[in-house]
């Protein structure tokens, strides 16, 4: 294959495209998600000029790499603005006509006291958490997410659980 082949973003397009975009298919939670974030991969290929100084399986290796990282970025500025709308909703999620203010009181601490204890959490187990409960994803789609191993993110889960329930079993009795 020629140097020229492999430098042409048209020919990049034709060759790395549809596995780039498979994977983030699997990784995003629409087919438009993927086809934004294909399209920024693409032009960070013409701003570059073309991949030139990688050969093939890099330049595939590259193409994967890069669409990983922006899912993580998009999923870390979701998840900040998720936490943002959530302190922002939090009036309306819990002001529930039906239920009485005492009710209501009680709803609102408790969410709170979960959000606290879900922010003591290191990172990484608050991303686990998330991704898991929030979006439903299994350990293993967590795992090729985050480029690490499906026993990683079981036990991440699993101790953000435990300290979790320690947390709320503290609680309960201060």
């Amino acid at each position: 294959m020629s140097d020229a082949f492999l430098e042409d973003p048209a020919h990049l397009y034709a060759r790395y495209a549809s596995i780039t975009f498979a994977y983030l298919r699997q990784h995003t939670a629409s087919p438009e998600d993927a086809e934004d974030i294909l399209y920024d991969i693409f032009l960070n290929v013409l701003e570059r000029g073309g991949l030139p100084e990688l050969d093939e399986h890099r330049q595939r290796a590259w193409f994967l790499r890069v669409a990983h990282n922006k899912v993580v970025d998009r999923y870390r500025r979701a998840q900040r603005r998720q936490l943002i709308a959530l302190d922002l909703m939090t009036e309306r999620l819990f002001a529930d006509e039906g239920l009485a203010p005492e009710q209501q009181a009680l709803q609102r601490e408790e969410y709170l006291q979960l959000q606290t204890a879900i922010r003591l959490l290191p990172e990484v187990q608050q991303e686990v958490l998330t991704l898991h409960f929030s979006h439903g994803l299994r350990c293993t789609e967590i795992a090729a997410l985050l480029g690490k191993r499906a026993g990683t993110i079981r036990s991440q889960l699993a101790r953000a659980l435990n300290t979790l329930r320690a947390y709320y079993q503290e609680e309960a009795h201060v």
